[in-house]
């Protein structure tokens, strides 16, 4: 596994409106990891979304699909769990701020010729640091829902593609991801 060096940054897949370049935040001038410092900015409406999929069996598919499943409603399940996931994103990632949230949202969409199930989180605050990250740890934990819910009949599920789609709101301006090779 290939490791970045700090103030390196990852281009091609994005677009962004705002800040571009810069240095990681999470490190202080001596280097060392930090909560960043959120009181000098402004409380403005934030929102962003996140996406991710699972791959299964077909089989798998149509058992989430029919709700069938031993355990229960899967997709009912698994949207709490990414509402939960959004919520409790603070507790998850060491430097991430508790927030405030206003709303969380997860939609799921299955794609049958690719026997995936696709997840969708939204996450809106009104503070001071955006909501990323909770979009992120919903998407997360909703995905790993299902996989624990179906593992019984198909261990060999993949998580894949889990990615922030768009942010809104505060200093760094509007971002929309942008699939490699589009324009």
């Amino acid at each position: 596994m290939k490791s970045i060096s700090r103030g390196k940054r990852r281009t091609g897949a994005a677009t962004t409106e705002g800040r571009t370049g810069g240095s990681l935040t999470h490190f202080n001038s001596a280097g060392a990891a930090h909560m960043v410092d959120i009181s000098a900015k402004s409380e403005t409406h934030r929102v962003a979304v996140a996406t991710g999929e699972i791959r299964m069996l077909p089989a798998t598919l149509r058992l989430v699909e029919a709700g069938t499943s031993k355990k229960g409603d899967v997709l009912g399940i698994a949207r709490i769990a990414a509402i939960q996931g959004a919520k409790r994103a603070s507790e998850l990632i060491p430097l991430a701020h508790p927030i405030a949230l206003t709303r969380v949202d997860a939609e799921f969409r299955v794609v049958r010729s690719r026997s995936t199930i696709c997840l969708l989180v939204t996450a809106e605050t009104f503070g001071r640091t955006g909501v990323e990250m909770e979009a992120l740890a919903g998407v997360s934990a909703g995905l790993l829902t299902i996989y624990d819910m179906c593992k019984a009949v198909d261990r060999a599920m993949t998580v894949a593609d889990i990615h922030l789609v768009e942010k809104k709101g505060g200093k760094s301006g509007h971002f929309k991801w942008k699939k490699p090779g589009s324009r």
